[in-house]
């Protein structure tokens, strides 16, 4: 307000001091500006109220109406604070609002109670009211209303946690439930009798007596209480076995068998009842397609739909649940499994059993007995899948006759068989010939016919012998090595067939993919294999092989151990070990060259031969070159002993050169020798040496004779020591060796 007034003045006195007191024309002045003012300002408003006069009404009835209620607010809170006026302190409120609190919670509590007492009281009279109920309907009924109220008590007010009455009163009705089962149970099996000695039923409408002493129901009423309370599957459980086992094992597994149905009418005060009777037959009834098979199994089910689950859907489909599995296991194993074809051109005859098993099921599906999406159809499948049964049954034949070629074949004295020629066979990728045991060959004549049968085979069935023909193979590598591992752990004859088995049929293996896959069904031709079985069965050729040379090369050295170095010859004891040390290696000799001469291929008894004579001959040398000192008797002893050794194995090195019709062990024999064992040429040189003159062997040495033999710097400096005596000669000698090594 005083910014307004010294507004106005201002405007009027420009150039006035603020500070300077006003004068008496100044304040009329300043009076009519602010009567000017305020007549203009009222006009303003009035004008305002009269363009806007209800809004402005309504705000004045709204605002007496606040101020009335804060009036009546005020008042109240000056009641409630009333009691407070003689103490500052609030405990007392506070105290007061958790009295407040406290008695809605427990008004809140009792309401809940009251709730579930009420709940538990209406439980508890309709559980006693269905233990109560004479007519089973009734009690089932009660329990299937209750079931929703006690399994899954949700409206009980309890929150979280269960109260306990209800875990009581579940208690009583699953007690309930178990008592309706059982009894229902037992009022169903009485209904249906079975003969003790099976092939009959008969069927009730209802018990003709009941064991509890409590009345029973009719068997529709029964089925229908047990359905109410989804027990239907246990009550039928026992009549669905005793079915099986009574009236369809007889029915599927006899083939001279009928069904008899007789249908008892109802006299006096029994039920009526139907019979049904699997009665045997004079005429001998052949299943062939099974059509004969599966009448009678229709008419079984048809007399159980009509008489044990009196034409109810629900209740056939329960009985069909507890019994199809059983009922199509027994059909294929009596009847489809045993109607496979044993020959694959009789696989067109079984297109009539395949006709006749899809119209069995087709029927069942039509009597609503199995699923109609074909989730059931387990026979169909079956007989759709009869190329498989047929290649499996084949596959398993296949390898039952090859564990039985394997298992019974005598490998004591295969040589000595009457068709021994039989046994010599052509390797497939060598130019040679082999001896093997009747197991391998008929294995083979079995791996062939499978492939044979293969190659006029579908898909699915080629898939099956060539599986049965790998297995067959794979049969071999599992069986005999086990089978003969004493022989293969000792120098034998069974030993060397063994390794031939093994060859050959690595060589078979490899020649399978030629000999068959161009005509193989389109689809297995690039998935049938055999070329990864071939290194495994040469792998184990090798191998066999290799410790019959090593048990070879470990005799030969433990019987040159006994000639203790060829020490001391010159004396008689000495000499006679020494003499009978190379009899013995003679011997060892001897006995391998004819064991496997006769039996390995050509190639691989001369290789293998190599390999054990170079060490029996290097071992020997090395033995006698380590003598330190020889006396000329000596000399001719050991000289004696080569000699002796070379002699008595010109059998042998005859067998390893290549034109075997040489008799004698000529020149050019002993080249070849020479060049397959290094060492056998060293041998003979050292019996050269032992009767050359001390010019000589230096001759020989410059000459590279000796070296190319084999002789080192080393071993003729002390071959020359042990034999010649300290002169200047021998130190020349030796000069010029040391001075000139090969």
């Amino acid at each position: 307000m005083a910014d307004d007034v010294r507004e106005l003045l201002l405007s009027t006195t420009a150039d006035a001091d603020p500070s300077t007191p006003l004068s008496a024309p100044d304040l009329r002045l300043l009076i009519d500006h602010l009567r000017h003012r305020s007549d203009r300002l009222h006009a303003s408003a009035l004008s305002f109220a009269s363009s806007n006069r209800e809004p402005l009404a309504s705000a004045l009835l709204r605002a007496a109406s606040s101020a009335a209620s804060s009036a009546s607010l005020q008042s109240s809170l000056q009641s409630a604070l009333s009691p407070l006026s003689s103490s500052p302190d609030l405990s007392d409120l506070r105290s007061l609002s958790d009295r407040l609190v406290a008695a809605r919670r427990e008004l809140r509590e009792r309401q809940e109670h009251l709730a579930a007492a009420s709940s538990v009281a209406s439980l508890s009279a309709r559980l006693r009211a269905a233990r109560a109920s004479a007519n089973p309907l009734d009690a089932a009924a009660a329990a299937a209303e209750l079931k929703p109220l006690l399994v899954n008590p949700e409206g009980s007010g309890s929150g979280g946690d269960e109260p306990v009455v209800f875990g009581l009163l579940r208690g009583e009705w699953e007690q309930l439930v178990d008592e309706l089962q059982v009894g229902l149970s037992k009022n169903v099996e009485e209904c249906v009798e079975f003969a003790p000695e099976g092939g009959k039923v008969v069927v009730r409408a209802g018990p003709s007596g009941s064991s509890s002493g409590t009345p029973g129901v009719e068997l529709r009423v029964a089925l229908q209480a047990l359905e109410i309370i989804d027990s239907l599957d246990y009550g039928m459980a026992k009549v669905a076995d005793l079915m099986v086992k009574h009236v369809f094992i007889p029915a599927i597994s006899n083939i001279s068998v009928t069904v008899s149905v007789e249908v008892l009418e109802k006299s006096g005060s029994t039920y009526p009842a139907s019979v049904l009777s699997i009665v045997p037959s004079e005429e001998l009834q052949g299943y062939k397609d099974g059509s004969v098979l599966y009448s009678r199994i229709i008419d079984v089910i048809k007399f159980a739909r009509k008489f044990i689950c009196v034409e109810n859907i629900t209740w056939t489909q329960s009985f069909a649940k507890l019994t199809w599995s059983r009922i199509s296991d027994l059909v294929i194993t009596h009847f489809l499994s045993k109607a496979v074809p044993d020959e694959a051109s009789k696989l067109i005859e079984f297109q009539d059993v395949i006709r006749g098993t899809t119209e069995f099921e087709n029927t069942l599906r039509g009597m609503m007995f199995i699923s109609p999406d074909r989730k059931d159809g387990k026979l169909t499948q079956f007989v759709d899948d009869v190329e498989v049964h047929f290649a499996v049954r084949k596959r398993n034949e296949i390898l039952v006759k090859a564990r039985y070629i394997l298992v019974q074949y005598d490998y004591k004295n295969p040589l000595a068989s009457d068709d021994h020629g039989d046994s010599v066979v052509d390797l497939l990728f060598q130019p040679e010939k082999c001896f093997i045991s009747k197991s391998a060959l008929q294995l083979m004549k079995l791996v062939h016919g499978a492939l044979k049968d293969a190659c006029l085979s579908s898909a699915r069935v080629a898939k099956e012998f060539c599986c049965a023909a790998r297995d067959a193979l794979l049969l071999y590598k599992a069986i005999v090595p086990v089978q003969l591992e004493k022989q293969l752990n000792s120098i034998s004859p069974v030993a060397a067939i063994i390794h031939n088995d093994f060859y050959h049929l690595s060589q078979e293996i490899l020649g399978l993919a030629f000999e068959y896959r161009a005509d193989f069904p389109s689809g297995q031709q690039k998935l049938v294999v055999f070329v990864d079985l071939a290194p495994i069965f040469s792998q184990m050729a090798d191998g066999i092989l290799r410790r019959q040379i090593q048990f070879a090369t470990a005799n030969l050295s433990e019987a040159i151990d006994g000639a203790d170095g060829f020490q001391n010859t010159h004396q008689s004891q000495h000499c006679e070990s020494a003499k009978f040390s190379i009899e013995q290696v003679v011997f060892i000799l001897e006995k391998i060259h004819i064991m496997w001469e006769s039996v390995l291929p050509r190639s691989i008894y001369r290789r293998s031969m190599f390999h054990v004579l170079g060490p029996v001959f290097s071992r020997i040398t090395k033995d006698m070159l380590l003598i330190d000192d020889m006396a000329a008797e000596e000399t001719l002893q050991l000289q004696g002993l080569i000699h002796l050794a070379l002699e008595n194995l010109s059998s042998l090195f005859l067998s390893l050169v290549e034109n075997d019709d040489d008799k004698f062990l000529d020149h050019h024999t002993w080249v070849q020798l020479d060049e397959s064992i290094p060492s056998l040429k060293k041998f003979r040189k050292l019996a050269e040496l032992l009767d050359m003159s001390l010019k000589s062997i230096t001759a020989a040495w410059e000459s590279g004779e000796l070296a190319n033999c084999g002789f080192t710097s080393s071993e003729m400096r002390n071959f020359i020591k042990a034999i010649f005596a300290d002169s200047p000669l021998r130190k020349e000698c030796l000069g010029w060796i040391a001075a000139n090594p090969a």
